[in-house]
């Protein structure tokens, strides 16, 4: 096939599509070689090749059959291709930033969760000996109210009332602590 003639631009901007495809069948090898020797990647460069050909139908009525349409065509595929690398890039990036960001999320998170268990070590360490023994027996070892009453020779009542207490303390704590 011969070099596109300004002819042959002509009919394309009046929109003979047997021109176009005679166009787009003259410059496809050349600019798929172009562009995958750009992005690296075949099926990519016969997107970027399929959207600027749809661009040039969409405005082939701009077309200037007398200017050098070879010059306009690959400056078109080489835009094309680094606006995508540029787009990847970015993708890459934000995913990147997207990443470091969780992971500085976790690690905050997991500070937090320390300091939270260190307060309410130092919350719990200050409760009175026997609050203390009533509310580790009941949480840690899960025994009952009567279990505890039974094992420190006091009343269910007593038990109930000072477990209570203890856990009206740790809120109160808990509370003061939000506030700092």
């Amino acid at each position: 096939m011969a070099i596109p003639t300004e002819h042959l631009l002509r009919k394309v901007s009046q929109g003979d599509q047997a021109a176009f495809a005679e166009l787009f069948n003259y410059y496809k090898t050349p600019a798929l070689k172009f562009c995958n020797s750009i992005l690296k990647d075949e099926e990519e460069a016969e997107n970027v090749l399929q959207e600027i050909f749809m661009k040039i139908w969409d405005r082939r009525t701009f077309l200037k059959p007398d200017h050098n349409f070879h010059s306009y065509l690959f400056t078109c595929l080489r835009n094309l291709s680094f606006d995508y690398l540029k787009k990847i890039e970015k993708n890459h990036s934000l995913r990147q930033h997207y990443l470091e960001r969780m992971e500085l999320s976790r690690e905050n998170e997991k500070d937090e969760k320390e300091l939270r268990l260190q307060f309410l070590q130092t919350a719990i360490d200050s409760l009175s000996v026997k609050r203390k023994l009533i509310l580790m027996l009941n949480v840690e070892q899960g025994k009952s109210y009567q279990e505890i009453a039974e094992h420190l020779n006091i009343s269910k009542n007593t038990v109930k009332n000072q477990l209570v207490k203890a856990k009206q303390f740790l809120r109160d704590r808990a509370e003061q602590a939000a506030y700092l």
